[in-house]
């Protein structure tokens, strides 16, 4: 354990039940960002991979037609 760990633990249990819980609160919200920012940094690996391949877009009506075919089956699941 570091001497910021020790330092971190030790003005924690000075802290109330209510700001020891704001306090989990905000470690929450930090990680969250931190999640998305990973996320976001993988999204765009992936985005730049993509464009490597070269593949041509989607036109409007293939787009559409893959719409319509994941809803039938969608439906189909269901029924």
């Amino acid at each position: 354990m570091t001497a910021l760990d020790r330092t971190l633990i030790q003005k924690l249990e000075r802290l109330s039940a209510q700001r020891l819980a704001e306090v989990a609160d905000f470690v929450e919200f930090l990680a969250a960002r931190e999640a998305r920012v990973q996320a976001g940094t993988r999204l765009g690996e992936s985005l730049s991979r993509l464009d490597s391949v070269n593949v041509a877009p989607l036109s409007d009506e293939e787009i559409e037609s893959e719409i319509q075919a994941a809803r039938q089956e969608r439906a189909a699941r269901s029924a």
